[in-house]
């Protein structure tokens, strides 16, 4: 555990409300933190937990309720407020200019000028690399934001925060989008910042994670604070039913499948990558009807090209796309969805939603044009808000309203929608990339439920899924790529980590070419 400071407490949050017309998003919170803590916040997507900092970052103020930091009361009406009293925030979705340098990102708002008003890149970089080595950073200074991964775009905002002089960090779920690889060295890097004196509150519901890292963790469940725990007196299954108000299963409970016909067959697939490399090297592949087959492998070995080649989305350079007999290479995404297949994307907000459309509008982006949606050229609003209103009960959107915005909801809330809208389709293959990317546990539990029924019903289900542990889990079929091509089927019930690691590695690949 790290060195907290029991007699320093840098932030107290007393009985923190946040309401949002009839909706309540906070109801009395308290939350104290210690010099020098990793607290987590920890509950469901929609339980408050993100509300409740930005009310401590000055991006929401509270309905009612105080904030202390380090013992003095704070009116925090902005994030300005918030900076000038040590607080810096990472949020989820990064606010960076991806064609500036990681400098350029770090000072931006806060460039220092010389005696002739140029701004002084060098001073600049110099402070940088300080912080950055102080830290265990590691970030080049002058390396474009396009061109570095995820992970080293989530280090440049730390260093944004540290820059503008943070002493107290709020990281808004931080492994969310991280390889297994990032997320060691995340966890890392949070315990070098405390034990250099900062504290963090890191906003999550990944429960190994906050075992790995967090001295002490508040449970928030819709919108009410449970209790704050310990968490070395605790162990994952306390906090999640802490988390959802009831015992969570980690174990996917599924039947033997019922296999029928091929529905999807990938014939030596070729695709190139945004560069114009071949980034897909004549893959080929057999799907289904009644089984789940899951795609392992690391990050950037064709998975996302693969999936754009298959939904439309990108241009097949040779090979073929059957469904259910039908040619779809290189049809039209409209074409491909009419053709009888549907598709959870990686990216719900890019790919998945139109933000700024209501739940009800995006719950039918697909069939808007189509009766009882539309009528002789115009949109029945009655029928739609039904249908609408009909899945967010099946589907347990919260806040059950078919008029919230989409960008309102929480990430898990999202991913909801989209889950509801392409099952509604009744697709003959469902593509799930990342299906549960950024969702707590019980969100989990829930979107696992429903392939897994897409399976029972005959369906075939594709998954693509940078955690092994739910792919071993949901697949009947596990296929292993490696360097754009599938060096490996196996059987699911056979499988081990052991062998897959091994193969996602591309020791297959290299056996083959021996």
């Amino acid at each position: 555990m790290n060195k907290i400071n029991f007699d320093n407490k840098v932030i107290e949050m007393k009985n923190i409300t946040k309401k949002f017309g009839d909706f309540t998003a906070n109801e009395n919170i308290d939350l104290t933190v210690h010099k020098g803590e990793i607290h987590a916040l920890l509950g469901e997507n929609g339980a408050g937990k993100t509300t409740l900092m930005n009310v401590l970052y000055g991006l929401y103020e509270p309905t009612s309720g105080e904030v202390f930091i380090n013992g003095k009361k704070v009116d925090v009406t902005s994030p300005n407020i918030a900076i000038k009293s040590g607080i810096g925030m990472v949020h989820q979705h990064f606010m960076l200019v991806e064609t500036f340098t990681v400098v350029e990102n770090i000072i931006l708002g806060m460039e220092e000028t010389s005696n002739f008003g140029v701004i002084d890149i060098d001073k600049a970089t110099k402070k940088v690399e300080e912080l950055s080595k102080k830290y265990g950073l590691y970030v080049d200074p002058n390396a474009k934001v396009q061109d570095i991964s995820v992970g080293m775009q989530q280090r440049v905002e730390i260093l944004k925060a540290l820059y503008r002089g943070a002493d107290i960090l709020i990281l808004d779920e931080p492994t969310a989008v991280l390889t297994p690889q990032e997320i060691e060295e995340i966890i890392q890097i949070m315990k070098n910042l405390t034990e250099q004196g900062k504290t963090i509150i890191i906003i999550t519901h990944k429960l190994k994670e906050i075992k790995q890292s967090a001295d002490y963790c508040t449970i928030i469940r819709r919108g009410k604070k449970i209790d704050t725990v310990k968490v070395d007196d605790v162990t994952e299954e306390d906090l999640a039913s802490m988390m959802v108000g009831r015992e969570v299963s980690f174990k996917v409970d599924k039947k033997d499948p019922e296999i029928g016909d091929v529905v999807l067959e990938i014939d030596k697939l070729v695709v190139k990558d945004n560069r114009g490399l071949d980034i897909v090297k004549e893959l080929s592949l057999k799907l289904n009807k009644g089984e789940i087959l899951g795609i392992a492998g690391i990050d950037g070995n064709g998975q996302s090209e693969l999936l754009e080649a298959l939904t439309g989305l990108r241009d097949i350079e040779s090979g073929k796309v059957i469904l259910d007999g039908k040619d779809i290479t290189n049809l039209s995404p409209k074409e491909i969805m009419e053709s009888g297949m549907s598709h959870i994307p990686e990216d719900r907000q890019k790919r998945g939603l139109v933000l700024d459309f209501t739940v009800a509008e995006n719950m039918i982006l697909e069939n808007y044009h189509k009766e009882p949606f539309s009528q002789r050229g115009r949109l029945n609003h009655r029928i739609i808000s039904s249908f609408a209103k009909e899945l967010i009960e099946k589907f347990d959107v919260r806040p059950q309203n078919d008029k919230q915005i989409a960008g309102a909801l929480s990430g898990g809330n999202q991913q909801k929608v989209i889950l509801a809208r392409e099952i509604s389709n009744d697709p003959e293959v469902l593509i799930a990339a990342q299906p549960t990317r950024g969702l707590d546990v019980g969100a989990i539990e829930y979107v696992h439920r429903f392939l897994v029924d897409q399976r029972d019903r005959g369906k075939a289900v594709l998954l693509i899924s940078f955690e092994l542990d739910e792919v071993m889990n949901l697949s009947d079929r596990i296929g292993v790529i490696f360097d754009g091509r599938i060096v490996d089927i196996m059987d699911a019930k056979k499988a081990d980590e052991k062998t897959i690691g091994y193969l996602m590695a591309g020791g297959g690949a290299e056996d083959e070419s021996e």
